[in-house]
């Protein structure tokens, strides 16, 4: 869909990449499928203004954002700004069937909406799995001065505040991915032509650099975990350190690349260099991977935890953070270690792969030390390297300032996830949603086009909640990410939930529920599901009308069916501008 020309005219000042002080800002995105050299090896790549990962959107907090998008691309596509609210613009969600119709090759979509809220978000393809096409870059949203810090409560002494907040204003994100040889269409192709999921990949990036490394069978073997023995029976991990299907006559069926057939591949390493002067370096650690949790890690430097899914968060100091996809870690690296490089360290801590990447951090002007190894906080897949080793603990998390929900629920929906059969598709609510509601007139405009059973309804200023109930054994964690509001994370346990409101659990299980200091997401994991069923318990207020997704934010279950529309405030269905309404279509 092609905006009014007029739109173009708005785009006399081009803020890329840079702080900015204007109340508008404008970014301009060229989408090209290009051939393009990633891990060392070359295939079509998704290219965001000529590069991969796409650009860094920095603004402050109460900026109106303008983001013209120009697919240049032989297919669709579409921008979703992960964690932004949208308030009052659900148009700009870029979520097709559901916000907008996908950007036709050649056409172009303005996105426009308002930077409420502080922190570090991301924006990503959200059409089919283009996301593991290389569509993805982070946003970071200054905060307004009268937003208080959290970092009184690492430090007192003035001269290291001082520190900690230059630190935080020239902040930078490392985003960390996976990458496949194959293009997510050949993945898709290759999942529908032989049923198996593909939940591996070829390399683990970090801000889009890496390698493709193949460790020796051997290896492999002595870093199989007993989980993954358990799952394995007689049979080893592929040479891509990958479970194989269970049924053999189907990995036959399924491309090299694709779970078995490593080909090693040498890229360059990321590299962050710092200085002992400055005293703390601030990174937001990102996880935006098509099928991977990863733990993350810098030899021998603490992290100190301040901010969550881009909200301030009472510091905690750890050596090690296990990020779900989705989510935003933020953290201040206090630099008081010799000179010398030390290793940042990206793992994969699922039993459906052992992969990891590396990076370097060097301090400036170091000439020594660059041949000693670094004494490491973790493994290669992502458990503890020394008995001493913290890792970030979700349940000591506490929101700075405390904000708490209603006591009062106004409906409660609760969605069984599961996998069907032995194959790629699986459900969030009753039934697995298509992708080729994808291609539907958006909901926003037709309330109908989409059948219900692939939808929810709330009302406007109502509060909901959303028990996702993983009913079979055997699920790794759901990162379930909601888009528009954040939510509180209320509650979560193992065993099915067998009650018909929270209200109702918590009289009988009070210590699995926080409605005291609960974290506020926009992305937050279901307890593992390893030997039997598992919850989780999410509150939301409805306060932004429109039709929003909710989904698993693991590709494969994405693409896979694990979503839902959720249909907030259908009686304050929100007025579209007249630029953004389509032809012929009627309310």
């Amino acid at each position: 869909m092609t905006l009014y020309h007029s739109w173009l005219g708005l785009l006399y000042l081009l803020c890329l990449v840079q702080w900015v002080s204007c109340k508008v800002v404008q970014f301009e995105l060229n989408l090209t499928w290009e051939n393009h050299e990633v891990a060392g090896a070359t295939r079509k790549t998704i290219l965001s203004n000529g590069q991969f990962p796409s650009p860094t959107l920095r603004l402050k907090q109460g900026d109106t954002v303008e983001f013209l998008v120009n697919n240049s691309m032989p297919f669709e596509a579409t921008v979703h700004f992960h964690g932004i609210e949208q308030r009052d613009t659900p148009w700009s969600d870029g979520v097709p069937g559901l916000s907008q119709k996908p950007i036709a090759p050649g056409d172009q979509f303005f996105y426009t909406w308002t930077a409420t809220h502080y922190g570090t978000y991301i924006y990503h393809a959200h059409t089919r799995s283009q996301i593991e096409d290389g569509l993805y870059g982070a946003i970071y949203i200054q905060p307004d001065e009268s937003v208080e810090k959290p970092f009184h409560l690492i430090a007192d002494d003035a001269k290291e505040l001082q520190a900690m907040g230059e630190a935080e204003l020239e902040t930078k994100p490392i985003i960390l991915s996976d990458w496949r040889h194959l293009t997510s269409e050949e993945i898709w192709q290759a999942q529908v032509a032989s049923g198996v999921e593909n939940f591996c990949a070829n390399a683990v990036l970090i801000n889009g650099k890496g390698s493709v490394l193949c460790l020796p069978q051997d290896r492999i073997n002595a870093l199989t975990t007993p989980a993954q023995r358990r799952a394995l029976g007689n049979k080893t991990l592929t040479d891509m350190g990958c479970l194989p299907p269970s049924d053999p006559r189907k990995a036959n069926l399924t491309p090299n690349g694709f779970l078995r057939g490593c080909t090693p591949s040498q890229g360059p390493a990321e590299v962050f260099e710092v200085e002992s002067a400055s005293q703390y370096r601030s990174w937001d650690l990102i996880n935006i991977a098509g099928s991977l949790e990863l733990a993350f890690s810098i030899d021998q430097h603490p992290l100190y935890v301040y901010a969550v899914d881009g909200r301030y968060i009472e510091p905690i100091r750890v050596d090690a953070i296990t990020i779900p996809i989705g989510s935003r870690y933020s953290v201040l690296v206090k630099l008081d270690q010799p000179a010398g490089e030390y290793m940042v360290r990206a793992a994969n801590t699922g039993a459906n792969q052992i992969i990891n990447g590396t990076g370097i951090m060097r301090y400036r002007a170091s000439t020594h030390n660059r041949n000693r190894l670094s004494q490491p906080w973790i493994t290669e897949v992502g458990t503890n390297a020394t008995e001493n080793t913290v890792f970030l603990d979700e349940t000591r998390v506490v929101p700075f300032p405390v904000e708490v929900p209603s006591l009062h629920v106004d409906r409660t929906y609760i969605l069984n996830v599961d996998h069907i059969g032995n194959s790629y598709s699986w459900t969030l609510g009753n039934h697995s949603y298509p992708q080729s509601n994808e291609e539907a007139i958006p909901l926003l405009f037709n309330r109908s086009s989409i059948s219900t059973k692939y939808t929810i309804t709330t009302l406007n200023n109502t509060w909901v909640d959303l028990i996702v109930n993983v009913t079979t054994g055997g699920q790794p964690p759901h990162p379930i990410h909601k888009h528009s509001n954040k939510y509180f994370v209320i509650g979560s346990g193992s065993g099915a939930f067998r009650y018909h409101s929270v209200a109702e659990a918590v009289k009988d299980i009070p210590e699995s529920f926080n409605l005291r200091n609960p974290q506020m997401r926009d992305t937050f994991f279901s307890p593992p599901a390893d030997a039997g069923p598992s919850w989780l318990a999410i509150r939301y207020h409805v306060a932004n009308p429109g039709p929003f997704l909710l989904h698993c934010h693991i590709q494969p279950h994405l693409s896979g069916g694990m979503a839902l529309a959720i249909m907030d405030g259908v009686d304050s269905w929100p007025h579209v501008p007249e630029e953004y309404e389509l032809p012929a279509v009627s309310h």
